[in-house]
């Protein structure tokens, strides 16, 4: 376990230190100028990325949760097979195969963008959902039924805070995917960084390229980290060891 947790810790040492000489290299090269003299539209395109990221995130939360507590119903379990690789088919296309199956239903525009990246985000936060709860020990389950406690009473006091650990490391990780794969909404005028990033491919202008890039990099490393103690403030250290081991 200690050198699990050492392995880790080396990569996001490693992770952040690659994001720090890339930082320093394209202020460096003075690509950050873009920024500065065009300062309302890169606030402009932030906005629009957060946004895409977002509202593809709270409602992937939204569906997929819900949906991994009712497949480890008793009684919804013969769907379990069905579900799953429903939910599997949307990441399992490429993302930009994704937007044009999109665009031929939605049109082109912010919804679209929208609602493929929330389909590219369900996996991670249903297979958590589902592996956290399935993970419990069936001795914890049956003392709570021996006490009296309901079906209810069991979800929300032994299954959720149990499996808590596992939900929010599927959310952190399908918001830190979305974060990357929004730069796709670009191609269907969803707007958000990816204006950038594209333009600077299409014109071959690494200013562009890189005033583009490095924030969603940035982001990305933040809100990965930012989550990541949010985990360790919410999970209690009994039930994260537990997880762990």
């Amino acid at each position: 376990m200690k050198r699990k947790k050492l392995t880790s810790l080396i990569v996001r040492c490693i992770l952040y230190a690659l994001v720090a000489l890339f930082l320093f290299w394209s202020i460096r090269n003075h690509y950050y100028d873009y920024i500065f003299t065009n300062s309302s539209t890169f606030l402009l395109l932030v906005r629009q990325h957060i946004s895409l990221v977002l509202v593809s995130s709270l409602l992937a939360i939204v569906i997929a949760v819900p949906m991994g507590i009712l497949i480890t119903r008793k009684s919804f379990r013969r769907a379990e097979w069905v579900v799953s690789n429903t939910v599997n088919f949307g990441q399992t296309i490429p993302s930009l195969a994704v937007l044009a199956l999109m665009i031929s239903i939605l049109g082109i525009g912010f919804k679209t963008a929208v609602f493929a990246l929330f389909i590219y985000s369900l996996l991670p936060i249903y297979r958590n959902t589902v592996a956290g709860i399935d993970s419990i020990d069936e001795n914890l389950l049956d003392a709570a039924k021996g006490m009296g406690m309901t079906r209810v009473q069991i979800l929300l006091k032994i299954e959720l805070p149990n499996a808590a650990y596992s939900i929010l490391a599927g959310v952190r990780t399908a918001i830190v995917l979305n974060i990357g794969t929004a730069a796709l909404a670009y191609v269907v005028g969803g707007g958000g960084l990816g204006v950038w990033i594209f333009t600077g491919i299409q014109l071959f202008d690494n200013g562009y390229l890189i005033s583009g890039a490095i924030p969603v990099t940035l982001l990305a490393v933040g809100v990965d980290f930012g989550l990541r103690v949010l985990e360790s403030k919410m999970i209690s250290k009994g039930i994260k060891a537990t997880v762990e081991s």
